[in-house]
């Protein structure tokens, strides 16, 4: 571990990393061509997709303690490996037709990928951000958010020359040197470290920085309050962006009557929502805490989901879905930091990786809730009604947190002033 190491060359390797991993956001690119050429329906195409998406939040479950053991180099390495060989290794099914090396290579190979190296720089990053926590995660999520919007255009290009097969292999050699490069820089700073200018305003006094709640491995960290009050959060936060993402464009055109290309035109700002929404409000959180940002997202999102189904507005209409995707995205970024508020830094990947697999859950029940309503009421109407509640529940709880953190604050400076007491 060293301190010699330029903390913002640190973050832009965190962000070389998610921008790689990130361009399995534009699965939906391959997908037509995929299945044109190969004969292979569009539902068993977008299986991969599924696999893929189930596993990056399961993965960084289940191999957060490898990232924590190894470290963000080695861990780096591994995602590059198997992210980049998932993709080169779709080329190979492409080329063999093979259905079944599909489902393996973009799926689970890619999946696995895509987990430990969601994980891998953030804790590190929050380590080197002492001072802006929320900036630096957040400008590592929005990288992982922007992938997408690279790669589609990229990928659609490539197979309009090169063919699918070759395009695979490009992108999949592409991602593999730039997840090893992101890794060969990353690494820890020693223990305890803080930038100069955080020292000089502690030691005058000029700006308090508040400390982390507790120190707590995962295991410990799994058997408190505020870890479920926050897992229920992120759930309910990820399924309801998740949800909006997935029938954007039918149910504009269906509630407000908004054309095709107008849809389409706002599933792409959506993007720009989703991505902005990781860096303003994980830097917002710098300045306001992240409970009170969590507070505000589902002030919104209720406010969103109840005027959804009275509005006949089109642009009032879309800015309120701009504005939960961009709760979404903040939910993502805010939540690494959130983690070290929380639980401390001692195993913030592990934990980290627990509390992602609301990424995988959401990702199953947002397109399920939305789909099974709207099939059984012939309306999205329902729809808004059902996560106006449960965005309504995940504020109730966002308040709990509030309390229990309060309460656990009341508690240690209780025992500092009966410590202080005794030494007295």
């Amino acid at each position: 571990m060293t301190a010699n190491k330029n903390r913002w060359l640190i973050a832009l390797s965190a962000i070389a990393i998610h921008l790689s991993i990130g361009g399995a956001y534009a699965y939906s690119v391959y997908t037509t061509p995929v299945s044109e050429q190969m004969g292979w329906s569009p539902t068993e195409v977008t299986i991969a997709f599924t696999i893929m998406m189930a596993l990056a939040g399961s993965s960084a479950a289940l191999f957060g303690k490898f990232v924590e053991k190894s470290g963000p180099r080695k861990s780096a390495i591994v995602s590059a490996v198997l992210f980049g060989l998932g993709q080169a290794g779709s080329g190979v099914a492409i080329a063999v037709d093979s259905l079944t090396l599909f489902l393996l290579t973009y799926g689970l190979a890619s999946g696995l990928g895509l987990g430990i190296g969601y994980i891998s720089p953030v804790s590190t990053l929050v380590k080197w951000f002492p001072d802006r926590r929320g900036l630096a995660t957040g400008l590592a999520v929005l990288g992982f958010g922007t992938g997408a919007l690279i790669t589609a255009p990229v990928a659609a290009n490539l197979m309009a020359t090169v063919g699918i097969s070759n395009t695979f292999y490009i992108l999949g050699s592409a991602y593999f040197v730039f997840i090893t490069l992101g890794a060969s820089y990353i690494a820890p700073p020693p223990e305890g470290w803080m930038p100069a200018s955080m020292k000089k305003n502690m030691a005058s006094g000029k700006k308090v920085f508040k400390k982390d709640l507790q120190q707590l491995t995962s295991k410990e960290a799994v058997k408190t309050k505020r870890f479920w009050l926050l897992w229920i959060m992120m759930l309910i936060n990820t399924t309801a962006g998740i949800m909006m993402i997935s029938v954007a464009s039918p149910m504009a055109q269906e509630v407000v009557g908004l054309s095709a290309a107008a849809a389409a035109t706002m599933v792409g700002i959506m993007g720009v929502f989703n991505g902005g929404g990781r860096l303003g409000w994980a830097a917002a959180s710098d300045y306001i805490g992240r409970p009170n940002v969590f507070l505000i997202f589902f002030i919104i999102q209720i406010v969103a989901f109840f005027t959804l189904p009275l509005t006949t507005n089109v642009i009032l209409f879309q800015v309120l879905i701009l504005l939960v995707v961009s709760c979404y995205g903040g939910g993502f970024s805010n939540l690494p930091a959130f983690i070290g508020d929380l639980f401390g830094t001692k195993q913030l990947g592990s934990i980290h990786g627990y509390l992602l697999t609301t990424w995988s859950l959401g990702g199953v029940f947002g397109p399920m809730l939305v789909s099974q309503i709207r099939a059984s009421t012939n309306s999205y109407t329902a729809v808004f009604y059902v996560f106006l509640g449960l965005i309504t529940l995940a504020f109730i709880v966002s308040i709990l947190m509030k309390l229990d953190i309060k309460k656990i604050e009341r508690k240690t400076r209780q025992k500092q002033q009966e410590d202080e007491a005794v030494n007295y």
